[in-house]
C-alpha cells in the first residue's frame, strides 16, 4: 500500500482546524470566560464567592454532560449508517456546519445579564459537530497508511493538530483577548475597535474559533477524497451489522476490554480538559489571559509529546504508550485534590516565587503540560489501537462504536464532579472521581491484545 502525501496532508489539516475549539472554547479561553461571568452573576444574586465558583462549575458540568449523552446515543447509528452507504464526507460537511454554528454563538455571552444557559446549549451545538466530524474523519485513517505506519500517521495528525492550536491560541492573545488593562499581551487594544469594558475581545473567541475552521478544512476538502463509489443507504442493513458487532463482544475479549477502558480514560481526560480552566480560574483565580499563557505552554507539549507518542507508538506499540499516559494523568489529578492557591498537598505555600506567581501557579502550569502532552499521545496512541481492532470496510461503524464507548459515559465525569462539587461545596474534592475513572482505565488494559483483533 503506497501513501498519498497529498491525502495524508489534507486528513492531518483536519485537526489543524477543529482543535482551537478543544484548545481555544473548551479549555482555555471560553470555559474560564464563561467561569468568571457565571460566578459573578451568581455572586450578583447574593453567593458568596466560594458557593458562586461551584455553582459555575456544576452548570458547566451539566451542559458537558447532556451533549456527552446526545454524542453517546448518535454516534454508533450514524456510524453504521455511513458504512452502509460507503460515504462519510458528507457527514463531514453537516457536522462542520454545527461547529460552525455553535462556536459562532457564543459571542452573545455578555458580561451583563448573561445568558447563561443559551451559551452552554450553543457550546453543545459545536461540540457535537466537532465529535461527529472527528468520528467520520477517524474511520479514514484505516485507508491513509499500512498497519506498521498507522500509528506514526495518527500521532503526527495529533500532532499538527496541536501545534494549530497553539498558533490560534497566540493569535487571539496577541490580538484579540485584553487583560485587565484592556490591552492585549501585545499591548494594543484588541484588533476592529473590539470593546474592553464589554469582553468583546475575550468573546470575539467563538467567531475566531469557527472562522479558522472554515479557513483550514479547505484543504481537508480538496485533497481527501472517498475511497470508491457510494452506494444506496440501507438503515436496517446498517441497524442489523451494528447490533449484529454489538452482540459479538461477549466473543472479542480485546476489543470489548479496549472499549470499556478507552471509555473511562477518554471520559476522565475530557473532564480535564473541560474543567481544567474552571480551575484556574475559580480555584487558582487566574485571569483569562494568564490561563491562556498556560494553554499555549499546554499546547506546545501535546504537539511535541504527540509527535514522540506516534514514534513510541511505531517502537512499542500503541498499549505501552496508553499506559504511561493514563500513569501521567492520574499524577496530575492527585495534584489538583490536594492543591489551592495558598498550599499544596497540605504544605503552605504563601509567597511569591516568580512575580506575582507562587508555587501553586506553577506546579499547575506544569500539570498543563503533562495534561497536553499524555492527553495527545493517549488520543493518537488510542486511534491506532482502534485500527487493530477494525477494517477499512467497517471503519466508519468500528469509529462510532469506539466513539459509543468513549461517550457512553461520556456524562458521568462531568457529572460525578458536578454532584461531587454541588455535596461537598468544594471544587477540588470534585476531582476526586477522575483519580478513581483513570485506575479503572487502567486495570481493564490487562486484557487487551497489544496486536488487536480482526473483526470476524
Amino acid at each position: 500500500m503506497t501513501i498519498d502525501r497529498r491525502r495524508v496532508w489534507g486528513w492531518w489539516f483536519f485537526d489543524w482546524a477543529s482543535q482551537p475549539y478543544h484548545t481555544l472554547l473548551l479549555t482555555f479561553v471560553f470555559s474560564i470566560y464563561f467561569a468568571e461571568v457565571a460566578r459573578t452573576h451568581f455572586i450578583g444574586q447574593g453567593m458568596d464567592a466560594a458557593l458562586a465558583g461551584a455553582q459555575a462549575q456544576s452548570l458547566w458540568g451539566y451542559g458537558l454532560a447532556i451533549s456527552g449523552a446526545v454524542i453517546a446515543l448518535a454516534a454508533p447509528v450514524l456510524g453504521a449508517i455511513a458504512d452502509s452507504s460507503g460515504r462519510r464526507m458528507p457527514w463531514v460537511w453537516v457536522f462542520s456546519g454545527f461547529y460552525v454554528l455553535g462556536a459562532a454563538g457564543l459571542w452573545s455571552l455578555t458580561p451583563d445579564q448573561p445568558p447563561l444557559i443559551q451559551a452552554v446549549i450553543l457550546f453543545g451545538i459545536g461540540l457535537i459537530g466537532v465529535e461527529f466530524a472527528t468520528i467520520f474523519t477517524n474511520a479514514m485513517l484505516p485507508a491513509l497508511a499500512p498497519r506498521d505506519e498507522i500509528g506514526r500517521v495518527s500521532g503526527s495528525g495529533y500532532a499538527f493538530g496541536y501545534l494549530g492550536g497553539v498558533v490560534a491560541l497566540a493569535l487571539m492573545l496577541l490580538l484579540f483577548a485584553e487583560t485587565p488593562s484592556g490591552r492585549t499581551l501585545l499591548g494594543i487594544p484588541p484588533l476592529f475597535g473590539l470593546d474592553p469594558a464589554a469582553r468583546e475581545g475575550t468573546r470575539f473567541v467563538g467567531p475566531f474559533t469557527a472562522i479558522w475552521y472554515a479557513v483550514f478544512m479547505i484543504p481537508f476538502f480538496l485533497w481527501v477524497r472517498e475511497p470508491g463509489p457510494g452506494r444506496p443507504v440501507q438503515i436496517r442493513r446498517a441497524l442489523h451489522d451494528l447490533w449484529a458487532l454489538i452482540r459479538s463482544l461477549r466473543h472479542r475479549r480485546s476489543l470489548a476490554a479496549w472499549l470499556a477502558s478507552s471509555m473511562f480514560s477518554r471520559d476522565a481526560l475530557n473532564a480535564l480538559y473541560g474543567f481544567g480552566g474552571v480551575y484556574a480560574g475559580t480555584v487558582l483565580g487566574w485571569p483569562v489571559f494568564l490561563a491562556g499563557v498556560f494553554g499555549v505552554v499546554s499546547a506546545i507539549s501535546a504537539a511535541v509529546i504527540s509527535w514522540l507518542g506516534g514514534r513510541a507508538d511505531r517502537a512499542f506499540g500503541p498499549r505501552a504508550v496508553i499506559v504511561a499516559a493514563i500513569l501521567a494523568l492520574t499524577a496530575v489529578c492527585v495534584l489538583l485534590v490536594g492543591m489551592d492557591r495558598t498550599s499544596v498537598l497540605g504544605i503552605p505555600t504563601p509567597d511569591a516565587i516568580l512575580g506575582n506567581l507562587r508555587l501553586p501557579d506553577l506546579i499547575f502550569f506544569a500539570c498543563g503540560a503533562v495534561i497536553g502532552g499524555a492527553g495527545g499521545a493517549l488520543q493518537a496512541a488510542s486511534r491506532t489501537m482502534m485500527v487493530r481492532h477494525t477494517t477499512p470496510d467497517r471503519a466508519t461503524e468500528g469509529f462510532g462504536l469506539y466513539a459509543l464507548s468513549g461517550k457512553a459515559t461520556a456524562f458521568l465525569a462531568p457529572f460525578l464532579i458536578a454532584v461531587t462539587t454541588d455535596l461537598t461545596g468544594n471544587q477540588r474534592i470534585g476531582f476526586l472521581p477522575l483519580i478513581v475513572i483513570f485506575l479503572v482505565a487502567l486495570v481493564l488494559l490487562v486484557w487487551v491484545d497489544p496486536e488487536g483483533e480482526t473483526p470476524p
